[in-house]
């Protein structure tokens, strides 16, 4: 039993040089470093990892805690260890996200939904289904990458609700309107009706931390209290980075499309409109997303002196003065 444990504790090695997996690999002060940082955690090939590589990532990342790997483990293994665990565990509760609410699936997820609504945006029957297909699939990704524990039943239920009412109500007044515009007009409608739900869907959604507040912390994470006002500031950085990732794709795609539509090929064969639109917002997302997420750091700051007067009091407590940061998760 004593070789056998001896032989178990050769297997583990020291952490390799220069390897530091509490954050993340390029700095996330610049928006360069945080460009390259969700260009891996939103890889849209993150989604095919199977249950055992996220077991073993995590697995990793808790050897790694503990000050010791597998022996042989490589800077770039534990490096790959980390993108993938990051991609799929919450980075406050360290749970294991659903697999359609995690950043890595919003390109194939969107580039289908999306390119639908561009495609079938004359009818009332297509505006009503897609618009509440896809706040169906926002309500989902809302509430898995939230900042903190979870939000009730009911205030989903609200949020759920809201955001859907809001996006098809919009695109319906919006098609009235266009039809009395050029055609070119009608193809933004969705666009502007996904912008609207956006401005509902999330802040309902997480209206829980809008109540009770973020968790901010020191630099070195010791907690110092729960502040509605970085909420405000999360949510409302969250709701700008989401509305400019869609977008590109919704914004151009329409001015594509009236090209296109006018060419010989796609007179005679119309159909090819949807899946042209689908992979053309495919193609869009793949960049619009990590470049949107990265317009500002997840792992935000703020300057005491701008929170409540009774966190001000809790921090002074620490030992932070008024022109202190700390720092919180803003969510994604």
């Amino acid at each position: 039993m004593a070789r056998d444990q001896g032989e178990s504790r050769g297997e583990m090695s020291e952490l390799p040089l220069g390897v530091d997996l509490s954050k993340p690999r390029w700095s996330q002060e610049t928006y360069s470093g945080r460009s390259r940082h969700f260009f891996t955690i939103t890889n849209p090939l993150n989604v095919l990892a199977t249950t055992g590589q996220l077991d073993k990532a995590r697995t990793m990342m808790e050897q790694y805690k503990s000050g010791q790997v597998p022996s042989g483990t490589t800077a770039d293994q534990l490096w790959a260890a980390k993108h993938l665990y990051d991609s799929a565990y919450h980075p406050d509760t360290g749970e294991k996200m659903f697999l359609l609410g995690r950043m890595s699936a919003q390109v194939p997820c969107n580039m289908a939904i999306t390119g639908a609504m561009l495609t079938f945006y004359r009818t009332t029957p297509a505006v009503v289904f897609w618009q509440w297909f896809n706040q169906t699939f926002n309500a989902v990704v809302n509430y898995t990458n939230r900042s903190g524990d979870g939000t009730s039943t009911k205030q989903l239920a609200t949020a759920y609700c809201a955001a859907t009412g809001t996006a098809t109500l919009t695109a319906l007044a919006f098609n009235v309107l266009a039809k009395q515009a050029p055609p070119l007009i009608g193809r933004f409608v969705p666009a502007v009706a996904v912008g609207a739900a956006n401005c509902v869907n999330i802040p309902l959604m997480r209206q829980k931390e809008l109540k009770e507040g973020i968790l901010v912390t020191k630099e070195d994470g010791t907690p110092v209290a729960y502040s509605k006002a970085t909420a405000k500031q999360a949510i409302a950085q969250v709701v700008g980075s989401r509305i400019a990732m869609a977008m590109p794709a919704m914004l151009s795609a329409p001015f594509l499309m009236q090209h296109l539509e006018k060419k010989p090929f796609m007179k005679r064969m119309p159909y090819l409109s949807a899946p042209i639109q689908i992979l053309y917002v495919g193609f869009t997302l793949v960049f619009a997303t990590p470049l949107c997420c990265a317009l500002f750091p997840q792992r935000s700051s703020i300057a005491v002196s701008r929170l409540e007067s009774d966190v001000q009091a809790e921090a002074k407590k620490l030992g932070l003065t008024g022109s202190s940061r700390v720092f919180y998760n803003k969510g994604l």
